[in-house]
Parts: structure tokens; sequence; C-alpha cells
């Protein structure tokens, strides 16, 4: 594990499987890279991290494909943006035993966390397979498109008054795929076209967060943002949610 705290802290496991990008670094060795705890550039998790650690949770990732045994000892577990063959020659697509041993874990207590993308960057069709179990379905659409950095407020979000977000008012979230839901998954977050772009619902004793982009990759929340964005918060707010979600659901 990344991080080691008390026995009772919760256990954030990041898949590494299903999203196992690599580049060529600058010293020529190739590198596991995208959406990983360990990336603190632009790429990478390590500030969504941070605030997991902040709500008392620890670290861990999953290099293999999930199974009731290898998960555990996980509270919550990060699937984010599968690959593409684009992104990977060989991708790890999400199969019917995949969705069988994450539902069998969800439904124990489990907090499944799904984050997609644009369907031009995702391999929406195998993750879908896996959102239908939970009554959503992410779609190959893209809403709060931006241009350019000179565009932010094209994908702002408003979050005053959401339960979610405790201290995050105003949040900015690029090119992401609005989610569809059959009851009993519900919106948890809605954009100004009244688009669902956070959903969320209870399965057995655990609970599925879903979200139409990755989001919290460190390039939108280590502070470059207007002033008035709070990433950075919604973070630690989303943070904390699922934490306290997972607590709940083992209890």
């Amino acid at each position: 594990m990344l991080n080691q705290y008390s026995a009772t802290a919760q256990t954030v496991t990041l898949d590494y499987y299903f999203n196992h990008e690599v580049h060529r670094a600058a010293s020529g060795k190739i590198e596991r890279y995208h959406y990983t705890w360990e990336d603190k550039t632009n790429s990478g998790f390590s500030i969504f991290g941070d605030a997991f650690t902040r709500a008392g949770a620890r670290l861990d990732t999953l290099g293999n494909a999930p199974t009731a045994s290898n998960l555990k000892g996980s509270d919550i577990y990060i699937i984010v943006d599968p690959d593409t063959k684009k992104e990977s020659p060989n991708p790890n697509y999400i199969q019917a035993n995949d969705i069988k041993e994450i539902a069998a874990w969800v439904n124990a207590g489990g907090v499944l966390v799904m984050m997609a993308n644009d369907s031009a960057n995702v391999e929406l069709p195998h993750f879908n397979n896996l959102a239908a179990k939970f009554g959503m379905h992410f779609n190959d659409d893209l809403q709060n498109h931006v241009l350019n950095d000179q565009h932010f407020d094209d994908g702002a979000v408003i979050t005053t008054g959401n339960p979610m977000f405790k201290t995050a008012h105003k949040i900015f979230m690029k090119d992401v795929c609005s989610i569809a839901t059959k009851y009993p998954a519900e919106a948890a977050l809605k954009n100004s076209n009244d688009a669902v772009i956070i959903a969320i619902t209870k399965y057995g004793k655990g609970t599925v967060f879903a979200v139409g982009d990755p989001w919290f990759y460190n390039e939108y929340t280590n502070g470059r943002l207007p002033k008035d964005f709070e990433n950075d918060k919604a973070a630690n707010d989303v943070a904390e949610w699922l934490v306290m979600q997972s607590k709940a659901d083992r209890h």
C-alpha cells in the first residue's frame, strides 16, 4: 500500500488494469501514466489521492482483473477511463465475469466509483455493460464542451446547495458525457442543460457513484483554474462523501 494508517482506515483502491496507459518518458523508458496516484504532473491523480488521505483513508492500487478475493480489503474501488485500442494495443475490456465479481463486492457493502469520459477518449461499450448492472448508462454525447482556455465558463457547473459539495460552489467539468439513469439510480448533479453528469445509486449494502469525466486529475485541481472555480474543494468534498458512504455501507 502507498500509505499506512490505522487498521480502521478506509482503503481506496484505484484500478490499474482496465486503465493501463503507458508512454515513453524523457529518459526513454516506457512508463505507466495517466490517472495514477503516483503521477504528480497534470495527468496524475495525486491531488485526488491526497484528498482521500485527508479524509482518513489509505490508498492502494489493483493491477489485475477484480475478484472477490482481491477486492476483499478495499472499501472504495475506482475505475477511471477504461482504455481503447488507441490508448493501449491490448486493452483489458470489462467482461461478464468482471461485472459479476464487482457487483457481488458492491452488494456486500463496497463503494464503486465509475469515471468515464467523452466517447472519443474512453471505451464506453464494455464500461456501459458494467454501468447497466446499476441502472446507469454513459451516453455518447459531449456536454460542457470547452474550445480552449479562454472559455472556462463553458465548463462551469454550479454546486451551491448540493449536499455532496459541502464547500465547493462552482466547479469546472470539461467535455463530459451525460448519464441516463433507471430507478433506483438517480441524478446527483446536473449541468445547465439539465443533463445528468453525476449519478448515484444503492446496490445491496453498497453504493455506486458515476461521473461522465475523469475530472479530478491534477490539471484541474492544482489551482490553475480561474479563482471562482473550486475543483480543489470539490475533490475534498467528493472524497469525504465517498468515505462516509463506505463507512455507512460497512455497518
